[in-house]
């Protein structure tokens, strides 16, 4: 099939995620790891968010060569009480101190109530909500922001970015409707989208990305380089400008920053990169809430008022027919099922990149079309 000016293959979730564990531990990572993190990945790619999946295998190559991941780590348990803990991802990738983290906070909210992890030195883990997801399977609300480390988010009013993306996804279960499941960066869209674009060659809409003068920048290839390459200009805030109240995507990214990043010890980017030297690790943080409904209320309400709350809103007169009103986390559902019947695409160029790293690093390429 065709995407954008690219061609697109599909290939079945099993393929994906048994590409993503061959590369990670040809890497060296353990396999146990390698699996946690394969199926996270995988399952990103399934909900429609292809800019976190495998689509990062190129990016998390780049930081192995640099000496700045340790694939192979194990997380550390540094401190724990009856509702908190801290764990270090001893600069390893970010999926498996993550998962390990969401859930240590879904077991103490389970026997206390209210359940809250954070984690230091990690690296990037992908989409947050995949986690906030893994505390709704298990019956609790949860709630994850994240650090960066990579600066691309210029400050409402700023010449120079200042943030990264820092993520914010909150999850909900109901009872017979989907989950509530928000999952968002505090940009106005996230780099990697940009680079999903860049993948399919299309031009970005008006108001993600910024030149050094806050002037537009919708081709998406030279968005890239402000993003990734040059010290003026990046992504904007969730608003996009001052006049569209880009000041609350600007405050949304400093929480998920003293969250995600201050809370457990982790570094600021901004300040970071003044005296980071090669081979020093990302140093991300990650912070993991998770809530039992039933320590506030009698058992099941929470979810049967939140169906509720959803049918209401799914009653609301649609503006346009053809599109009736979702809540957040029912499109990833619908794409999920989607992509389980017909695949996951991989366009052309990050097939080219794939191909390269499997080369590289000796395994078989295994994602054939579905």
């Amino acid at each position: 099939m065709k995407g954008g000016s690219s061609q697109v293959t599909n290939v079945p979730a099993q393929q994906v995620r048994q590409q993503i564990r061959l590369v990670l531990m040809a890497w060296g990572m353990p396999e146990d790891l390698a699996v946690t993190t394969s199926d996270l990945m995988a399952e990103t790619d399934l909900l429609g968010i292809d800019s976190h999946g495998i689509s990062m295998l190129p990016a998390y190559e780049a930081k192995l060569r640099a000496g700045t991941l340790q694939i192979g780590a194990r997380p550390r348990l540094v401190r724990e009480a009856a509702s908190t803990a801290l764990l270090d991802g001893m600069a390893g990738l970010g999926y498996p101190v993550a998962a390990q983290a969401m859930n240590l906070a879904v077991d103490k909210a389970l026997e206390h109530g209210v359940g809250a992890v954070s984690v230091r030195n990690s690296h990037h883990f992908g989409a947050a909500g995949v986690y906030a997801r893994m505390a709704v399977r298990r019956g609790t609300v949860g709630l994850v922001t994240s650090s960066a480390t990579t600066l691309i988010m210029v400050p409402t009013h700023g010449a120079f970015p200042m943030l990264g993306t820092n993520p914010i996804a909150f999850a909900a279960p109901a009872a017979q409707n989907e989950p509530f499941v928000l999952d968002m960066a505090t940009t106005t869209v996230a780099a990697n989208k940009v680079k999903v674009y860049d993948f399919h060659g299309k031009p970005l809409p008006e108001g993600w990305a910024v030149d050094g003068q806050g002037g537009n920048v919708t081709d998406s290839a030279e968005a890239m380089r402000y993003i990734f390459d040059r010290r003026e200009g990046g992504l904007t805030p969730l608003g996009g400008t001052a006049a569209m109240s880009s000041h609350k995507g600007y405050g949304l990214a400093m929480m998920a920053q003293i969250l995600g990043g201050t809370l457990s010890g982790s570094a600021l980017a901004a300040r970071q990169a003044a005296v980071r030297r090669p081979g020093d690790p990302d140093d991300i943080g990650h912070f993991f809430l998770a809530l039992n409904p039933d320590a506030f209320r009698d058992s099941g309400s929470f979810e049967d008022e939140l169906d509720e709350v959803i049918d209401t809103l799914h009653e609301t007169p649609p503006a346009d027919p053809a599109k009736p009103v979702q809540v957040a986390g029912e499109p990833e559902a619908v794409e999920r099922e989607r992509r389980l019947r017909e695949g996951i695409p991989i366009p052309l160029a990050l097939e080219q990149r794939l191909r390269a790293i499997c080369e590289r690093s000796g395994v078989d390429y295994v994602l054939s079309a579905a």
